[in-house]
């Protein structure tokens, strides 16, 4: 089969098109061929190595897993004599969290991870980049946050896969959104919900005179020191990027009872938390609740450019690897 692989840390150089076999299922295991999948900042972070202490979960000399590439969406193709949930001809998506391998023709799933039914509702590129800026934003949310009806949330990377998303949620949970991102999207952004945007390029947002509740930095360029003061009394930073900066601060403010930075890394969560949570996703899509953004598809041979892309910093909402297999599973 063809798939993506990673040569080692890099920027999107390290990555080439090879041909390897076809993943051998255990017992427990699903075999499914992937329709899409995706490429995410998140994986251009992984790929770098960086923050080095990092390489403690993704390995510490290069890639422990050379596969890049988490959400996917595909079909059952074969499956292990212990699998029950899932029969050949099933359409399914999810996420490989720290086991990557997505960006491939074929992938092998155990029954018991983050893997579930597709709806008929959406498309494989629509389900693929679910368990990306959707799932990471609703655990930020709603788990993270404790978001409320009548709150102040201001996103950080509105334009962004998680931002995108997070502007749609925090509006179906009630809350009055204000969002950040460049002068080019500001009119995007509202038309998704956002009852303010506003363009960075041409305004400090960290001198707002509004107050929030959450502060969501989806991109993590700001530091919870820069925005605290635009905190409630007992508000929240909240942001999936880890840097130094943002561990000592969330030990400092542990230790008090006002504002607060919180980090969490969503992929770590139980299997089964994750799988609650996408299905309270699809509710709120099928809902006509949340709109998955869809920026560029890629070919699977041009995952390196789709991971160029990403790295100008510029994409809006989700970027898309379509794979179109050649091979067929026997």
């Amino acid at each position: 089969m063809k798939a993506i692989w990673a040569s080692g840390y890099g920027n999107h150089e390290v990555l080439q098109l090879k041909k390897v076999p076809i993943p051998q299922i255990k017992d427990n295991e699903a075999l499914i061929n992937v329709r899409a999948s995706v490429a995410t900042t998140a994986d251009t972070m992984m790929l770098s190595g960086r923050p080095w202490f990092s390489r403690l979960f993704t390995g510490l000399r290069k890639p422990k897993h050379a596969i890049p590439g988490t959400g996917f969406s595909g079909e059952v193709v074969a499956v292990g004599q212990q699998v029950k949930s899932f029969q050949t001809g099933d359409e399914v998506f999810g996420e490989t969290t720290l086991g990557l391998g997505a960006n491939a023709e074929f992938i092998a799933i155990p029954e018991e991870s983050v893997m579930m039914h597709k709806p008929n509702t959406m498309s494989h590129p629509e389900a693929a980049t679910l368990c990306d800026g959707p799932l990471t934003s609703l655990n930020f949310l709603m788990n993270l946050g404790r978001i409320k009806s009548g709150q102040r949330v201001l996103i950080n990377g509105a334009s962004g896969s998680l931002g995108t998303a997070a502007v749609q949620l925090a509006k179906h949970f009630g809350a009055e959104v204000t969002g950040i991102c460049s002068k080019t999207n500001m009119g995007w952004v509202k038309s998704l919900g956002a009852d303010t945007v506003v363009d960075y390029q041409n305004e400090d947002y960290t001198k707002l005179s509004k107050s929030y509740h959450i502060i969501f930095d989806t991109v993590g360029k700001s530091s919870f020191n820069q925005v605290k003061h635009l905190l409630v009394k007992k508000g929240l930073y909240l942001s999936p990027v880890l840097r130094p900066s943002l561990i000592f601060q969330m030990l400092i403010t542990s230790l008090t009872g006002g504002k607060k930075a919180k980090f969490d890394a969503t992929g770590l969560k139980p299997h089964a938390e994750l799988k609650q949570m996408l299905s309270e996703l699809v509710e709120i899509f099928n809902a006509g609740k949340l709109k998955i953004v869809l920026d560029r598809q890629f070919p699977l041979e041009k995952v390196a450019k789709a991971h160029a892309y990403i790295s100008n910093g510029h994409k809006k909402g989700n970027v898309v690897i379509i794979v179109e297999s050649e091979n067929k599973e026997s």
